[in-house]
């Protein structure tokens, strides 16, 4: 007999004898039941406590020391465009078109892209280039990159906007030797010039010069430097960069006061410093009629840099080894910057760990425009609310408060709390003011035409931006 027949007999004769006799069968599927239970319970208590033990883990494990300092580099969330030329496809395709057209010049030999390559990071690898005339001009080609976020343009910041800046180097005669509205009736000449503009400029479809400027200025804005290894260090990839440029960016945020100066996502806060360059060049002060910004000249981005030798406002200097030891030292003036360290003293090993991390700060290969989302993105709508206020202090080059509101009549009192001159700067049809320069604990009273909304700034220090309300 086999033994299924044989249980099948002991389960009848069990169940003939105790009708609530359940055969083994029977009893199995609850009792497996049962166990499997008991198994997934107990397997989620198990990850419970494991997904307690990490969390733990996690709450016991100490704060990134460096957290501050790397939030003040973390990469923007949008690109800044003006309301009065905001970007589209159509305008920045026009731009582009532009940017690499020698039309714009003199003698159809020279275009924006002859001293500013993209192939080279938007520079030219020149000490100074060359225009129209083949004379050697008189500023070394600054990059382009991220030139949106700059308040001011040109080494001595002469230009208010991109769109007021084209203006410059087509009249100038030793760079393209021409004027805008020459431009005009060379680009009128080309269908396809004038379908472009009337696509790109739906509600003004003439070629014009403030056109041409608009679409420059819109293409320029979206030369956006790419991401690097230090990004993916902030953003938390401990592993991105070597400990020699973790110690180098020690060094450039502390030691080397370096970040006083080559601060936020683009490494500059766009102010004017001497550093102490042998040069017979007056840089900022002309422009802004302060004899304290003689021999300053705009901070520079360090986005790409390895890509955008040699360096300097009149390219001086071929290598970062160079430069460092420059800005460890200079020439001791009194327009040189207080913000430079003083007898500042770096080891061998400490200047390579600082060039070290200053290289991190470009791609491994020849850079090509940001394609990150937000790059595209639109600006967040939080138009902030003015304070009822009638006195500004000036401290850690900022204006506080920076939107304030004041009744008509009534006078703004700015006081420089800072370590630092300053100056306020407004320029407007309705109000042209210059402080000149303002020590610190000078105070300067502003007493404003009207009603209307003013925007002011520091002309040693453009990003120090002030808008007041006048009701």
């Amino acid at each position: 007999m086999t033994q299924r027949k044989l249980r099948s007999q002991v389960c009848w004769v069990c169940a003939s004898l105790d009708p609530t006799y359940d055969p083994p069968s029977a009893r199995r599927r609850p009792a497996i039941a049962f166990v499997s239970g008991v198994a997934l319970g107990f397997a989620a208590v198990l990850a419970m406590a494991h997904w307690v033990a990490l969390s733990g883990a996690r709450a016991q494990q100490p704060p990134d020391p460096l957290a501050a300092l790397k939030a003040k580099f973390a990469r923007p969330t949008f690109v800044p465009n003006p309301a009065a030329n905001p970007p589209t496809a159509a305008k920045v395709a026009l731009g582009k078109r532009l940017f690499e057209d020698p039309e714009l010049s003199s003698t159809g030999t020279i275009a924006c892209k002859s001293c500013h390559d993209p192939t080279l990071a938007f520079t030219d690898g020149e000490a100074t280039g060359k225009g129209v005339t083949g004379k050697p001009l008189v500023r070394h080609t600054p990059s382009l990159w991220n030139v949106a976020w700059s308040p001011l343009l040109f080494w001595d910041g002469r230009a208010s906007s991109l769109e007021d800046q084209v203006r410059f180097p087509v009249e100038h005669p030793d760079e393209m030797g021409s004027t805008l509205e020459n431009g005009v009736s060379r680009l009128s000449r080309h269908d396809s010039y004038v379908q472009a503009f009337a696509q790109a400029f739906p509600q003004d479809r003439q070629i014009s010069p403030d056109n041409i400027a608009k679409a420059l200025a819109a293409y320029e804005r979206t030369l956006v430097s790419p991401p690097t290894r230090f990004d993916r260090w902030v953003a938390g990839d401990a592993a991105a960069l070597t400990p020699s440029e973790v110690n180098g960016f020690a060094i450039f945020t502390g030691k080397g006061r370096c970040i006083n100066c080559h601060t936020g996502f683009a490494f500059t806060d766009y102010g004017f410093y001497d550093i102490g360059l042998p040069s017979e060049d007056a840089g900022r002060g002309p422009i802004v009629g302060l004899p304290v910004a003689t021999h300053a000249f705009k901070v520079p981005t360090l986005r790409e840099l390895a890509w955008t030798a040699p360096y300097m406002h009149d390219g001086s200097l071929g290598t970062l080894d160079d430069v460092v030891r420059v800005e460890m030292g200079g020439v001791e003036r009194p327009t040189r910057s207080k913000d430079l360290a003083d007898n500042l003293r770096l080891d061998d090993r400490e200047r390579a760990d600082l060039i070290a991390f200053l290289e991190s700060l470009s791609s491994e290969s020849p850079p090509q425009p940001s394609t990150e989302a937000w790059v595209n993105a639109a600006p967040p709508a939080r138009p902030p609310t003015p304070r009822d206020t009638t006195v500004v202090s000036q401290s850690h080059k900022l204006f506080s408060p920076q939107h304030i509101r004041l009744k008509a009549g009534r006078t703004l009192t700015v006081l420089n709390d800072d370590t630092r001159t300053h100056n306020v700067r407004i320029y407007d049809p309705r109000f042209d003011f210059n402080s000149g320069a303002q020590e610190p604990h000078e105070t300067v009273t502003i007493r404003f035409p009207g009603p209307g909304t003013f925007e002011a700034f520091c002309g040693i220090h453009p990003s120090m931006r002030l808008t007041v309300v006048v009701e």
